[in-house]
């Protein structure tokens, strides 16, 4: 148990929903209707995550993802299986739980709008009892990893979206948490912002060995940050392995790139064990010219689509 950050044991989730009729005499007759149903938003989940970790949650809008985090952090109670992190049952003990972990959820920002990023930091640090030598070093080591100067005295409202994305993320650390949960960390961020903050994660996960689970679309944060993949669908695990073992099941597939006549590129997902490459390109070349072709390994990214298209694992 000393090594595990969050151990689940056949958690699920059950929401009743009232089963609404349409119309004004329909809302009027929902008043009074006990009339509901059960949604399972997740069934029957297990999973355990070590120490010093970085996991990427993956799953299509609605496959419970959210949920999950919710039941971690302690915000939901599970409708049954057990679960466990830094050792407490979280929605027993949100208090304590919440004091050790940090969290960003997209663009909902923790920080003060009218402040300047330093005293948001010096209010985070009482509201956390940091001790002064503990906050110190911490903002070194920001130091260290990324240049802040140019923001630590700049009012949050002032700041851009990728500032203040890096900002909430350096919030989140700064209590030194045993685990940071990030949920769409990078979502509308440039290359270069993406990339500084793909770093920043990175140092602090390797100095502090600070345990991140991180749910995102973008499978450049996956690629990036992520040994390990967990995929939940329809409220089920349905994949928890490395990222090259779930490349390594789709190593048929090939992504086949054709540049047309006007410079424009088409990208076709080919599985090489029933489709010939060489009749794909044939075909269209019939119906355009075709200037440069590529064929490259199955990426990230089109793996996790074929998952979400039905692709078995």
């Amino acid at each position: 148990m000393e090594n595990e950050a969050v151990v689940m044991k056949n958690v699920c989730k059950d929401f009743k929903v009232l089963n609404r009729h349409e119309g004004l005499a329909g809302s009027i007759k929902d008043l009074f209707s006990h009339d509901y149903k059960t949604v399972s938003a997740v069934k029957d989940v297990s999973l355990t995550v070590n120490r010093g970790e970085i996991i990427g949650y993956l799953g299509p809008n609605g496959a419970g993802k959210s949920t999950t985090i919710k039941m971690m952090t302690g915000v939901l109670e599970p409708s049954s299986g057990e679960i466990l992190v830094n050792g407490k049952v979280p929605y027993k003990n949100r208090t304590e739980n919440c004091e050790n972990i940090g969290v960003v959820f997209g663009q909902r920002s923790q920080l003060w709008w009218s402040l300047p990023l330093i005293e948001s930091f010096k209010l985070l640090r009482d509201l956390y009892m940091v001790p002064q030598k503990e906050y110190d070093e911490m903002i070194e080591l920001y130091r260290s990893l990324v240049d802040i100067e140019p923001i630590l005295h700049k009012p949050v409202r002032q700041m851009s979206l990728g500032q203040r994305t890096l900002s909430d993320i350096l919030a989140a650390f700064l209590h030194n948490p045993a685990i940071v949960f990030l949920d769409e960390p990078t979502i509308g961020l440039d290359v270069s912002m993406k990339s500084k903050i793909r770093s920043l994660i990175l140092g602090l996960n390797k100095e502090k060995n600070t345990t991140v689970i991180l749910t995102t679309h973008d499978m450049g944060d996956v690629d990036a940050l992520c040994k390990r993949i967990v995929i939940i669908d329809h409220g089920q695990k349905i994949y928890d392995n490395d990222i090259e073992h779930l490349k390594n099941y789709f190593g048929s597939y090939r992504t086949l790139k054709l540049c047309l006549a006007d410079g424009t590129w088409e990208e076709t997902l080919i599985d090489e064990k029933t489709t010939d490459v060489m009749d794909v390109i044939m075909a269209r070349q019939k119906e355009t010219k075709i200037t440069d072709i590529k064929i490259l390994e199955i990426s990230t990214e089109d793996v996790i689509k074929k998952i979400y298209e039905g692709g078995s694992v």
